[in-house]
């Protein structure tokens, strides 16, 4: 890969732990750091964090090979793997910071993601009208290392068997075309 051509994605989507475990499986993708985005706090911790009081989303920052794997596809990963209709919520985890939210690079990113959206909404893909808030990129601060690859360094961990794994397990059987060789 010729690096002055990657580029980069950054999404919330609940637990940073779930969103970077699937887009580390997809092809094109070179790299997936977890973090915190959208708030007003300097380098914030992850106890901050789970406050609720900083504005900051967890997010995972993708950076991918556009000549492999698209924007376009990066997003319809995003919008299948968890759920963009509940509002600061995915499944038991609860709080601003899981909001679901992309966080654009580019004009051009932005114009791909709002179109993406109306799309949704005019087909009527959920039946819950989109939450999801599409803003453009501040300050990305890289999580934690613990945070970092967490469900491949810690498999048997039950938030990991019960959570991540079946995100992971039903991505790889809708999206087999994107998945890494």
């Amino acid at each position: 890969m010729n690096t002055t051509e990657l580029q980069l994605a950054t999404f919330g989507a609940g637990c940073f732990w779930c969103t970077e475990a699937v887009f580390l499986q997809v092809k094109g993708v070179s790299k997936v750091v977890s973090g915190y985005t959208g708030g007003k706090v300097k380098n914030p911790t992850y106890r901050e964090i789970c406050s609720g009081l900083t504005g900051h989303a967890e997010v995972t920052q993708i950076t991918f090979d556009p000549s492999i794997v698209s924007f376009e596809e990066l997003l319809h990963v995003f919008w299948k793997t968890h759920d963009p209709t509940t509002l600061n919520r995915q499944g038991a985890d609860t709080g601003t910071q899981y909001r679901s939210a992309i966080f654009f690079h580019s004009e051009e990113q932005k114009t791909i993601v709002e179109e993406y959206k109306k799309q949704l909404e005019v087909s009527k893909t959920f039946a819950s009208p989109i939450v999801t808030e599409i803003t453009p990129l501040s300050v990305f601060y890289s999580a934690e290392d613990y945070h970092q690859n967490y469900f491949e360094l810690n498999p048997t961990q039950s938030y990991c068997q019960y959570v991540v794994r079946p995100k992971v397990e039903k991505f790889k059987k809708e999206f087999k075309q994107l998945l890494k060789g």
